[in-house]
């Protein structure tokens, strides 16, 4: 399934680069970035299960916020871009390791 991951992360205190930059390598663990604090991740229930708890371990639920926007199976077919920043799609485009 698709899930498109979002966050806010609150830089104020001290901790907050850090847990910044842990969430954003963790979604990377899972999937690409498609803006700043916007990841689309291709994964299964319990891949999904795995990533929310770390990352539900890393926030600070008084000072950060993040969103799940959950688009299925077929959420590809649901993605419209337009614009600079074209993004590779795994499941379609051909990946040479």
């Amino acid at each position: 399934m698709l899930v498109l991951i979002t966050y806010d992360v609150s830089v104020v205190t001290g901790d907050g680069p850090r847990r910044l930059r842990h969430i954003a390598k963790t979604c990377l663990d899972y999937g690409m970035r498609v803006q700043n604090s916007v990841f689309e991740c291709e994964v299964d229930p319990a891949q999904f299960a795995v990533l929310k708890n770390t990352l539900m371990e890393i926030f600070d639920p008084e000072e950060d916020s993040l969103r799940f926007y959950f688009l299925g199976k077929k959420g590809r077919q649901r993605v419209e871009h337009v614009g600079a920043k074209t993004t590779v799609d795994p499941v379609r485009d051909t990946l040479i390791l």
